[in-house]
């Protein structure tokens, strides 16, 4: 039996949609958030490094959200979600799978972090804590999403997928960043990036996850 161990706001709710989209049996094992954001000592207990999301079936313990994603479609999928082995489509669809935590993820996470530096810094320095945290969100992060951003909608201009004419697991995965962008950052005007979420979100699979997973800030 596939078993996900899931932590509440995170990125393992891509793998509850891709399950359901798949039509796959699965367990869900639940982590809450500490106080500080980070993941719980008891995922350690799964994976050494005590993120999530980590699956286990039979004997295997995978974690890192693109392996699991390709460990499911390769084990499971039948070649569902995906476009044909070895179309410009199906590279299309590797780099986005690759690019949703290689270079999408890395400027977000960054973004969360530096805007919760300076309420934590002592009283007495965090006017400067502050200034320092706006300057680098206006001179490198501010650029850096607004690229992003902006080659994210135009994958979407044509189809509204990010690999072909047809949802993919390319889609799967770049929804984490779309939604935690949308949250964090703001679209400017973009219209392809809320317009894929609001498809996916409407997915009767993507409300079947929700409802595996439990609350879900960022849809």
């Amino acid at each position: 039996m596939i078993t996900i161990h899931h932590l509440e706001n995170s990125r393992s709710q891509r793998i509850l949609w891709l399950l359901e989209e798949l039509g796959l049996r699965y367990e869900v094992k639940s982590y809450k958030r500490l106080p500080s954001l980070a993941a719980p000592p008891e995922l350690k207990q799964v994976h050494p490094l005590g993120k999530s999301p980590v699956l286990t079936d039979g004997g295997l313990t995978l974690a890192e959200t693109g392996a699991i994603v390709t460990y499911l479609a390769e084990t499971y999928g039948a070649g569902r979600l995906q476009p044909e082995r070895g179309s410009p489509d199906w590279w299309r669809m590797q780099h986005f799978l690759h690019h949703a935590e290689g270079s999408a993820m890395p400027p977000l996470f960054m973004k969360l972090v530096f805007a919760r530096i300076p309420a934590q810094a002592p009283l007495v320095v965090r006017p400067v804590a502050k200034a320092l945290m706006r300057g680098v969100d206006q001179h490198l992060l501010a650029p850096r999403l607004a690229d992003l951003f902006d080659y994210w909608d135009a994958a979407l201009a044509d189809t509204g997928w990010f690999a072909g004419p047809n949802m993919t697991l390319a889609d799967i995965m770049m929804s984490f960043p779309l939604e935690a962008a949308g949250s964090r950052v703001g679209f400017e005007g973009r219209r392809n990036l809320p317009a894929f979420l609001e498809r996916i979100h409407a997915r009767p699979a993507y409300g079947a996850a929700l409802a595996r997973g439990g609350p879900y800030a960022y849809a």
